[in-house]
């Protein structure tokens, strides 16, 4: 497997106006557009937080998309990534919002 190739896993926790924006739409749409599967849901302090697997560059793809783009009417403060793991399979089948 090339080093590109590695799965990885790695939560994440977005802040700003993230909320009520279609994020997770957008985020869904996102990550299955790059092959990764995880999840994306909303949290009760107006972040929107998931997880995301899949092979190390689509993982950063994704990571800088959530940094810097999210949806059209989205404006990000802050994105923090953390407990990031290379895995040997993926958890998941899908990329789901959870509600």
């Amino acid at each position: 497997m090339a080093e590109g190739d590695t799965l990885i896993s790695v939560d994440y926790e977005i802040f700003g106006k993230v909320q009520g924006v279609f994020f997770r739409k957008y985020t869904q749409a996102e990550g299955k557009k790059l092959g990764l599967v995880g999840w994306v849901q909303n949290t009760d302090q107006g972040t929107v937080q998931g997880q995301l697997q899949g092979p190390i560059s689509q993982v950063r793809h994704m990571q800088e998309w959530l940094k810097t783009r999210g949806s059209p009417k989205s404006h990000i403060d802050r994105a923090n990534f953390n407990n990031e793991k290379v895995i040997l399979k993926l958890d998941y089948s899908d990329f789901q919002i959870i509600k």
